[in-house]
């Protein structure tokens, strides 16, 4: 049988398939896959590993008559017709939980970046200097105190609520389905309704994922209603955010600034945000640590290895 993989993944995953008498085939290109590629390699594919990145819908799945797993190297799976795979008898699967340590860590890190201008720094230092210490130069805000409002909170949102109480912030969540009392108490979480949770923090971290209800769910009517000192951080989906809102709401100082891991149109990053002195920009390095991709390397071959042997595997719905 054979494993078909759009990108180069940590050797450990190739290892252990081929150990298993599978026949291992990898994309190197040094590019991402194209539609005409990744058809001519899925025709024969009993087994498709695939990133994040490569698209895979109705027309992919067509075209590969023996495929009987699509296994996304990825905590989400927006990239997939996961409907019509299941039409198919294709069971799609992702890579949960495993890169919940370092998405947090990443959201940790993009609020301490912009609340003390850290890149910003980083920037200056390697073109024109600085004069030396002064009282008044290149202020910024310590992150102690200030109100969290966490959108989401699944396992990456409490996660970001574990770390950020660890730097004694005030820690709110919003989420469509509120946590039962009980829950709250052990995470010592408190709920807000959204718009509250919009006007009243300082930091708003997005943890959801991207669903059909919350495309746009950050649009001009919420920017307008956050506090123009408050500061957006994205390390969930760009699709969450309007992007040309968040631009006008930047240009019109209506927030302080944003820090974003992922984008509306990725790769693609709007020219204006490039050219903003309050916004930290990265390139989806969410889970990019060794520890979280060997991690999600474990979780894609045990599932191909599940369905070899018959075993249920944790399908995405």
């Amino acid at each position: 049988m054979k494993v078909y993989i759009t990108d180069r993944i940590p050797e450990i995953a190739t290892t252990k398939l081929e150990k298993n008498k599978l026949t291992v085939k990898t994309f190197n290109g040094s590019k991402l896959i194209t539609e005409a590629e990744l058809i001519e390699e899925v025709a024969d594919a009993d087994f498709l590993i695939t990133a994040l990145s490569t698209k895979v819908d109705k027309n992919i799945i067509d075209h590969a008559p023996k495929l009987k797993l699509i296994a996304n190297f990825a905590s989400g799976f927006n990239n997939i017709d996961t409907a019509y795979a299941r039409k198919k008898g294709i069971c799609v699967t992702n890579t949960p939980i495993v890169s919940t340590t370092s998405v947090a860590e990443v959201t940790i890190g993009l609020i301490l970046s912009i609340s003390h201008r850290l890149v910003e720094g980083d920037q200056l230092m390697r073109s024109t200097g600085f004069d030396g210490w002064r009282p008044l130069f290149f202020l910024g805000h310590e992150i102690a105190g200030k109100n969290l409002g966490i959108v989401g909170l699944g396992n990456i949102g409490k996660a970001v609520a574990n770390l950020a109480q660890s730097f004694s912030m005030n820690v709110f969540y919003w989420q469509p389905r509120r946590l039962k009392p009980e829950q709250e108490r052990v995470l010592n979480l408190s709920y807000l309704e959204f718009d509250e949770l919009v006007k009243t923090s300082d930091f708003i971290s997005l943890n959801s994922p991207l669903t059909d209800d919350n495309k746009h769910q950050f649009d001009q009517n919420v920017f307008a209603q956050m506090k123009d000192s408050a500061y957006l951080i994205n390390a969930a989906r760009g699709p969450i955010v309007d992007e040309a809102a968040l631009v006008s709401a930047l240009k019109n100082k209506e927030i302080a600034g944003a820090a974003l891991d992922v984008y509306e149109h990725e790769p693609a990053v709007s020219e204006e945000l490039k050219s903003m002195k309050n916004v930290v920009l990265t390139p989806h390095l969410g889970n990019a640590t060794i520890e979280a991709r060997n991690a999600m390397a474990e979780v894609v071959v045990d599932n191909v290895m599940k369905v070899i042997r018959g075993e249920a595997v944790p399908a995405v719905n």
